[in-house]
């Protein structure tokens, strides 16, 4: 999921049964694309993941003009604001409460709640 820090608006998210750096890479420049920011120099800030380090990424965010943050290691609050959109998502009144049965169930549940 991309977030706009300042909105707290979820520009841009997909749900798979894995992550990758390609997958990140691609979900990132639909969001730079979708919102008009390829003539600006936005900034991402994420997590040590694996896929946001991954040299795909790295390099799809280099070739896009963005500048990278990282959260300090074994730190969670360095990322507090997805933590947050996170949390409030599942733990809203709408999100089931025994979880998603498939994972396009999960993919509509996450957009029906986020559109909410």
């Amino acid at each position: 999921m991309v977030e706009d820090i300042y909105s707290r608006y979820s520009i841009i998210w997909d749900v798979h049964e894995s992550e990758s750096g390609d997958l990140a890479a691609d979900l990132f420049e639909k969001a730079i694309w979708r919102e008009h920011l390829h003539d600006q120099k936005p900034v991402l800030h994420s997590d040590n993941g694996s896929p946001m380090k991954s040299f795909t990424l790295r390099a799809k965010l280099e070739n896009l003009g963005v500048t990278t943050s990282f959260s300090r290691p074994r730190v969670s609050d360095d990322n507090a604001y997805v933590e947050s959109f996170f949390r409030t998502l599942k733990y809203g009144p709408t999100w089931p409460s025994k979880g998603f049965s498939t994972l396009d169930e999960e993919a509509m549940g996450a957009k029906v709640y986020a559109l909410v």
